[in-house]
């Protein structure tokens, strides 16, 4: 009797969590709740444990860094791993992949993989920082059944830029579509000529688009690892989702001393250390 108790009592204790990834961004180290996340429906904050066990019974989840940032790239590894240990994960979505890459992508799928020089150039891998996102890529071509492109091909680009299609008003309220131009001059260095600004938004809607239709037409559980603003309920990918499904969950990887997304953003903020600032517009001035 006292071995069946036992058995019992471990089968409701929770499993181990992976230890956490050291931080390797500087700023912010001192902030409070760093680590942490933040359940923006309740405002309390949780442990990276209780996030893992959150997102495992869910279909889909579109998970938001900053391009920048380390920390969110070894996270995201963080929590593709932990959640592979409670489930299997059927689908990895990823922005920094092209829709041309597929083929490539498939060809590789479960195969041995070749070293860090010769994989990128098989993946015809462009445009990102394979340091950053290596073993990311690694990880779908391994443990994933399948790793899905989810980026416009350059050919897409370039006719969504010379036939922009206008912001659907049925979807972007009006202050997203305000917030969206905000974005898109600040990254342009507010020097982007008035007249090319529906081309830009046009690509950014279809961006959102095509990633909304690559991770519903997934198989589930499926993860979308995509910059911050393509993720977030009022502006990106989730405003394309299939009415006919259930919406998916939105975790945002933010800096210490950025502002926190509220819940009509994203329903979990991991706070992390900050990268230092860098003035990108001051060869401009």
């Amino acid at each position: 009797m006292r071995v069946f108790v036992t058995c019992w009592v471990l089968m409701l204790m929770p499993l181990p969590v992976l230890a956490l990834p050291d931080w390797q961004s500087p700023k912010g180290m001192d902030a409070e709740h760093l680590g942490q996340v933040l359940n923006t429906r309740t405002g309390e904050w949780e442990s990276p444990a209780v996030l893992v066990a959150a997102l495992a019974d869910e279909a889909y989840v579109l998970l938001g860094e900053k391009h920048d940032n380390p920390d969110h790239q070894a996270l995201q590894l963080w929590l593709l791993q932990a959640l592979q240990s409670e489930r299997r994960q059927a689908s990895l979505v990823v922005e920094m992949l092209r829709s041309e890459q597929q083929p490539q992508l498939d060809q590789w799928q479960g195969q041995s993989l070749p070293d860090d020089v010769s994989l990128p150039e098989e993946l015809g891998w462009q445009g990102w920082d394979w340091s950053a996102y290596g073993e990311l890529v690694r990880w779908g071509l391994t443990y994933s059944e399948r790793l899905l492109a989810s980026n416009l091909s350059r050919s897409e680009i370039q006719a969504a830029y010379q036939q922009p299609e206008p912001l659907d008003e049925q979807r972007y309220s009006s202050a997203a579509r305000d917030q969206l131009g905000r974005i898109m001059q600040r990254s342009h260095c507010d020097k982007l000529p008035e007249e090319r600004m529906p081309a830009m938004l046009a690509i950014q809607q279809a961006r959102d688009q095509r990633m909304a239709a690559v991770l519903s037409s997934a198989d589930a559980p499926g993860l979308l690892v995509a910059g911050a603003f393509h993720v977030r309920k009022d502006l990106g990918v989730p405003l394309h989702w299939p009415s006919a499904m259930a919406e998916p969950m939105v975790v945002m990887l933010v800096e210490a001393g950025s502002d926190l997304p509220d819940a009509g953003q994203a329903d979990w903020v991991w706070l992390t250390p900050a990268q230092p600032e860098q003035d990108h517009c001051a060869q401009f001035r």
